[in-house]
């Protein structure tokens, strides 16, 4: 339900955004999204698997792509352009090998920053970390303070928190953590504190260079690095989350150990209808487990 509400909602900001595009004049026009170059400073992180992108996919796929993404002429290179916004779409568009809808306007680089901030921020789509890292791309991109705040609809003071933490946690270590959906400011900033202390970032880049970090997601990956800096156990549930890939390679369910629960949540889109096959196997599968364990009988007395 919470998917299907999301969908409506994302539907109807598209909706208005065009309506409001349109109503502006602009012309919409179909683009190789091979001339189109991203912009010169990044606002988002990395994901290996991205269930909301691949569900965009499918959309364009199906339905075709409803909102055009807006560009501008190539500052440098001509008859090229560069992306201000809707980077998932245009991502869409070359994996799908087609043309993307696109509407070309001439915009300073001021302008195209607070359009591609903006643009974020309205669908409240970046989170605390990746929010703080585009400030601190812009800032040493050479935006002044205004332009900074303007791009991201922020004040001074919470401007000056965005960078005061991403200039403190090493740029490696959040690449490395990635976007954090569930991790708001104060645990970053928390972790930007324990930094400071003795050990504390050697720690950090220890266990970020750990290969096992690679099965968690981004928040546990956030809760092992955070637990290292502090020199303390991380909580008991990070070391028992594990993702389960299938042959090639795409993350098809997460396992989490809790107490006395263990949770194996299936992921839709990449192995659809497989949760289904597992579940009406259970009393299969337990009988081999009970074959399979020293001691083990499948039968009990009454």
């Amino acid at each position: 339900m919470q998917t299907s509400l999301n969908e409506m909602a994302n539907w109807r900001q598209e909706a208005d955004e065009l309506r409001a595009q349109l109503s502006a004049g602009d012309k919409v026009i179909e683009l190789d999204p091979g001339r189109i170059d991203q912009s010169s400073v990044a606002d988002r992180l990395h994901v290996d698997h991205d269930p909301d992108f691949e569900q965009l996919v499918e959309s364009i796929r199906d339905q075709g792509q409803q909102v055009p993404i807006l560009v501008r002429p190539h500052p440098e290179s001509e008859d090229r352009f560069q992306v201000v916004y809707g980077r998932r779409r245009l991502r869409a568009a070359e994996r799908l090998d087609r043309h993307v809808l696109a509407i070309i306007r001439h915009m300073s680089d001021e302008e195209l920053v607070i359009a591609q901030g903006r643009e974020n921020s309205d669908r409240s789509d970046l989170t605390f970390i990746e929010r703080a890292l585009f400030a601190l791309r812009l800032e040493e991109a050479g935006f002044d303070r205004h332009t900074i705040g303007a791009a991201l609809s922020t004040d001074k003071g919470d401007l000056s928190r965005y960078l005061s933490i991403a200039k403190t946690i090493p740029g490696e270590l959040i690449l490395r953590i990635g976007p954090a959906r569930k991790v708001g400011r104060p645990r970053w900033a928390a972790l930007a504190e324990e930094l400071k202390g003795q050990g504390a970032l050697s720690r950090a880049q220890a266990r970020a260079a750990s290969g096992d970090l690679d099965a968690l997601d981004s928040d546990l990956r956030f809760a092992e690095i955070a637990a290292a800096a502090a020199q303390q156990p991380a909580a008991p549930d990070a070391n028992r989350h594990r993702n389960w890939k299938t042959p090639e390679g795409m993350a098809g369910a997460q396992i989490k150990k809790a107490s006395n629960r263990l949770i194996v949540q299936f992921d839709e889109k990449a192995v659809p209808e497989f949760g289904e096959y597992v579940a009406d196997r259970l009393d299969e599968l337990y009988s081999e487990f009970l074959r399979e364990t020293e001691g083990g009988d499948e039968t009990t007395d009454g």
